[in-house]
């Protein structure tokens, strides 16, 4: 299993939406190298959910449900979606100055390379995590 970060802006689309929802396609990627990691992401692999703009923090953690297929948003098959549902929400949020505070984060890519949508997050950095907020996974 992989672990990755997905970032939302509340407004367009939040974790409250996502659990209402019960599952959500990813589309609107335009950059290639957070397409290439959508298009890396496994069934079954685990995604942070990150607000990014407001509240900046980790909220809650999705599961990949569908691999990478065609963007229907897009006007070519150059861009990739993943479907996702939400697997928990975190114990308690994660924010981003924590994450730039933790030195066992500072080489997160979502610290790195803030500006990417869809980043890796490395087993390490994502056991940290959720012991960081308390989380445990359900099941």
């Amino acid at each position: 299993m992989a672990y990755w970060l997905i970032k939302s802006e509340p407004f367009k689309y939040s974790w409250d939406q996502f659990l209402r929802d019960g599952k959500t396609m990813w589309d609107g990627v335009r950059n290639y190298a957070a397409r290439n990691n959508l298009r890396e992401m496994r069934e079954g692999d685990l995604a942070f959910f990150y607000h990014s703009n407001e509240g900046l923090e980790i909220v809650g953690i999705a599961e990949v449900l569908r691999e990478h297929y065609p963007d229907p948003t897009a006007d070519s098959d150059t861009w990739s979606v993943v479907d996702f549902r939400p697997r928990c929400p975190m114990k308690r949020p994660l924010t981003l100055q924590e994450i730039k505070a933790d030195d066992q984060l500072k080489g997160i890519e979502l610290v790195r390379l803030s500006r990417l949508s869809v980043s890796r997050v490395s087993e390490a950095e994502a056991k940290h995590i959720l012991k960081l907020t308390g989380t445990r996974l359900p099941g």
